[in-house]
């Protein structure tokens, strides 16, 4: 099966593009590809046209609180309000989110999923410091523009499958909170160097297959390759393709989506969170 990682941003360009790691999973063993590089949407648009079958799990949020919905007196089905969001500019995106949250109490201003809580992810309304809601806004209409099956918010028939994947909660698995990566050079450290690569030394270890039921290929150009990158964009975008990975061993179990997660705000798909929900059930 044909597995892709990606890395996204709102305004990708060639200091930052969009960046995708291609991988081939055959049985339990996943093989690293090549690297790819987005410095446009145009470019990210003909890629999502690659033909099927394959699996991507992406790195920004795919849906959108349910009470934001429901307060904002928006349709609770994913495409609906997808394309709804289509029809806004991004300025007109940003500021409906703006005027909301300044009408909001603090502490009440910014809210999370379900998925968001279990992961410790940042809510998909925050639209500065970590922009996610800016890359909701420029990368979920243009999902939905190809017609693809996106899991569980818009299964389709199509045989290219999209998932949402959080690669920090596999890197605090085995780094916890400490820093590998940072988009300024000046914050670029040694010691983030060297947590890349004690990430990737776990990844090669016995762990990964116990945790992630997945063992992971690629050469000693590619290892260095993701250890070099300060900005930590291919080795995210390698940690979102072990979780669709890991989801795709999980396709008989709806790729370790909860049948109970709502379907309007989607779900990260990682072993952690299908074990808590499973356990709290």
């Amino acid at each position: 099966m044909l597995i892709f990682g990606l890395d996204f941003t709102s305004a990708p360009s060639r200091r930052k593009p969009i960046t995708c790691v291609r991988c081939v999973l055959q049985d339990t063993c996943l093989t690293v590809q090549e690297c790819l590089t987005f410095a446009d949407f145009a470019q990210f648009e003909a890629f999502l046209q690659t033909p099927g079958p394959w699996l991507l799990a992406c790195d920004f949020p795919l849906g959108l609180p349910h009470i934001l919905l429901r307060n904002l007196d928006w349709p609770e089905n994913w495409a609906d309000y997808a394309a709804q969001v289509a029809a806004l500019d991004k300025t007109a995106f940003v500021e409906l989110l703006t005027r909301y949250q300044a009408a909001r109490a603090a502490g009440d201003k910014l809210h999370l999923r379900v998925t968001d809580r279990l992961a410790g992810a940042c809510s998909p309304m925050m639209l500065y410091r970590v922009p996610v809601a800016k890359m909701f806004f420029q990368g979920v209409p243009r999902l939905l523009a190809v017609g693809l099956s996106i899991l569980p918010l818009h299964p389709t028939a199509d045989e290219r499958l999209v998932l949402e994947g959080y690669p920090a909660l596999v890197a605090r698995h085995w780094l916890g909170r400490r820093s590998y990566k940072s988009d300024e050079r000046k914050k670029q450290t040694a010691e983030q160097r060297a947590a890349r690569d004690l990430l990737l030394q776990s990844l090669y270890s016995p762990q990964l297959q116990q945790y992630y039921g997945i063992e992971l290929v690629m050469t000693s150009a590619q290892y260095q390759q993701f250890v070099d990158d300060p900005m930590g964009d291919l080795l995210d975008a390698l940690l979102c393709a072990l979780q669709a990975a890991w989801a795709y061993t999980q396709r008989a179990q709806g790729y370790g989506i909860p049948l109970a997660c709502d379907r309007a705000e989607g779900w990260i798909v990682d072993p952690q969170l299908y074990q808590h929900d499973h356990n709290a059930n």
